[in-house]
């Protein structure tokens, strides 16, 4: 009985010593479980709503370029087609609004400016490219890609100023060649043709050493007088691994052709 009593006893003096730290792991549990399904509840919603938010507003931005690529549009067309475009704009901004933090709310921004910059509304651009550049995705891509059509925007609106500040920041060494020739162009609004040229050279050693091929520099570099041999881009076998280095170098190129505009590259879908 003696002996049952003092094993009672130890027990109780056990849980007295560690009775809190053990209430307070149950705690700790208790909170990552219930944050955990808080989650589920409400942001992971949220992110559900706003992707297919999206994607109605990429689809619908599709459709309307299809739709303006029309050559035989009559007014009662093109005046439906600008009040679809106005109705796509306001529901960008609505999604913005209501995610602006999320790379969904950072999409429809670049959607956005494609269409304020095909409707010759400069200014709108750069306010809008500016807003996409503060969203923080902690991503490095996808803000190089936005800064260098910001500063894009900005040149085509004569802030040369401001775009050659936004060219001369850090960007990924990927993404190199378009900020070269970015400054390039920036220069060349200066009437800097030197700081053109060189800038130019810059951007197409990159190329060179990537064997990636830009015909648009190379126009650009001729009409400065430099002459410069073309880049053999090599074939790439499909699933052949000796070739994985020449796919990541491929798909670098379409990542930084997309944040080229449509001056200076083929085409943008407003898609990253």
């Amino acid at each position: 009985m003696t002996e049952n009593s003092n094993k009672a006893d130890s027990s109780l003096n056990a849980l007295k010593q560690h009775g809190e730290k053990i209430i307070y792991a149950v705690l700790v549990v208790l909170a990552v479980f219930f944050g955990w399904q808080y989650y589920q509840k409400n942001y992971a919603k949220i992110d559900t709503v706003a992707a297919d938010a999206y994607t109605s507003i990429s689809t619908r931005d599709e459709q309307l370029l299809l739709s303006a690529n029309n050559p035989s549009l009559d007014d009662a067309a093109q005046k439906q087609l600008a009040d679809e475009e106005a109705k796509l704009l306001t529901d960008i901004d609505a999604l913005v609004a209501e995610h602006g933090d999320t790379v969904y709310a950072w999409q429809a921004l670049m959607i956005k400016a494609r269409h304020q910059t095909d409707n010759d509304d400069l200014a709108g651009a750069v306010t809008t490219l500016n807003q996409a550049a503060a969203i923080n995705l902690d991503d490095e891509g996808l803000l190089a890609m936005t800064k260098i059509r910001y500063a894009r925007a900005m040149l085509a609106n004569n802030d040369i100023d401001g775009a050659l500040a936004v060219a001369n920041e850090s960007m990924p060494e990927a993404f190199e060649p378009s900020r070269q020739e970015l400054l390039g162009d920036v220069y060349l609004a200066k009437n800097d043709s030197e700081n053109a040229k060189k800038a130019y050279l810059a951007a197409w050693g990159v190329l060179r050493e990537r064997q990636e091929n830009r015909a648009v520099l190379a126009l650009k570099l001729q009409s400065l007088g430099v002459t410069v041999e073309p880049i053999e881009v090599p074939m790439v076998v499909a699933n052949d691994p000796a070739n994985n280095n020449a796919v990541a170098t491929a798909e670098a190129t379409v990542v930084e052709q997309v944040s080229e505009p449509a001056d200076t590259q083929t085409t943008q879908s407003g898609n990253p």
